[in-house]
């Protein structure tokens, strides 16, 4: 088979991938389609944790016509057991005659000895088709599972003078309602939405996914997900009756100091409370970057004021900005993006690569990964 046709049905494997972008977390987006005679003859895609994987859903829909297929996939198979069995035995059990593959899989427990496996079974195995692409569904898996941190995204709304809110703090709301909707796909999207104490004692938010399944694509037996809110809170100063304590999802407090009676109340409001390394001002954030990738989560939306964003930004804890951008001046008394107070020359400035600019509504989103090494 040329690699025309190779790069046309994993293309369509990375479209069924990606039916799966809200609800597999903390597992990677995977897609599979099996080939036979030149023609499709069953799809699958990983749907949630827990459930069958992309290879197995597009077996099943096989049966026996798997038999001397070939079998297209954008991870590659697992060959470890799980939450589920591994998909290389099933593979070697149905007959498929050729397996290509788009990348290999970062977790250490796979890393290229599920296409070993096959290899020895007699299978033949292509890898490298359309592995930039691969790659591109599964960003904060790749991260966690080389470096052990999650991907985080810093999502912030701003003027087209550069100001987040009024000089008084009011910011409700800057960008179109067409803006909002998509935030509300970048948090089903994250298994975490970090904040910190500050925000949340001046905007009491919510922090939660506020669209349907239906809105979201997900299949109706799907859930809505509702990521991990995470408060930092080195004093543990959230109030009991906090908004996110009384909405879907959990919510994560990390906090420094010991507060036995208030952290014992906020648990029985439905708050789990986490201490970490800190003083009583702030909380080590690579600490606690860290430990959110203990927790198997692949991607983190900050949304924050400008003094958490700042700091994320100065320690290179921030993998990408997504910046919305209104129509509209606030004035020079409104309050700036970010709070960075050690830059002070054109040399000390952050630079980034802006990787996707378009409108949304009457806003732009620019989209904007931090520039290292190579870039």
């Amino acid at each position: 088979m040329n690699s025309a046709l190779d790069q046309g049905y994993m293309a369509r494997a990375i479209q069924l991938a990606k039916r799966g972008w809200y609800s597999t977390h903390p597992n990677p987006r995977v897609g599979c389609l099996i080939v036979k005679d030149g023609e499709v003859i069953a799809e699958g895609f990983h749907r949630r944790a827990g459930e069958p994987h992309a290879e197995r859903n597009a077996l099943a829909d096989a049966g026996v016509a798997a038999r001397g297929a070939t079998l297209y996939v954008t991870l590659e198979p697992c060959c470890h057991q799980g939450r589920t069995p591994p998909c290389t035995d099933a593979l070697i059990e149905s007959g498929v005659k050729r397996v290509v593959v788009a990348m290999p899989d970062p977790n250490p427990l796979v890393a290229g000895r599920g296409m070993e496996l096959l290899r020895q079974a007699g299978i033949q195995v292509t890898e490298g088709v359309m592995r930039s692409q691969a790659e591109a569904l599964n960003p904060g898996f790749i991260k966690r599972m080389t470096r052990g941190l999650p991907l985080i995204r810093c999502k912030m709304a701003m003027s087209l003078d550069g100001r987040t809110a009024m000089a008084d703090g009011e910011s409700q709301w800057i960008t179109s309602p067409a803006a909002r909707a998509d935030v509300q796909r970048l948090r089903a999207q994250s298994a975490a939405i970090l904040t910190g104490v500050g925000t949340l004692l001046a905007d009491d938010p919510g922090m939660n996914v506020r669209l349907s399944g239906r809105e979201l694509g997900l299949d109706q037996d799907v859930p809505v997900p509702h990521p991990v809110r995470v408060v930092l809170d080195p004093e543990l100063a959230t109030p009991v009756d906090a908004k996110m304590l009384g909405l879907p999802g959990p919510t994560l407090i990390i906090c420094s100091g010991e507060q036995p009676l208030h952290g014992a109340a906020l648990e029985s409001a439905g708050a789990q409370i986490v201490r970490l390394p800190g003083d009583e001002q702030r909380l080590d954030l690579q600490q606690v970057v860290r430990y959110l990738g203990e927790q198997e989560i692949n991607e983190v939306l900050l949304e924050s004021g400008a003094t958490l964003a700042g700091a994320m930004l100065e320690q290179g804890l921030v993998d990408e900005l997504i910046v919305y951008q209104a129509p509209h001046l606030m004035g020079s008394k409104g309050r700036g993006l970010f709070l960075l107070p050690d830059i002070s020359r054109m040399a000390d400035r952050i630079p980034l690569r802006v990787t996707d600019l378009r409108q949304i509504g009457p806003d732009i989103r620019i989209t904007a990964k931090l520039s290292g090494p190579g870039d």
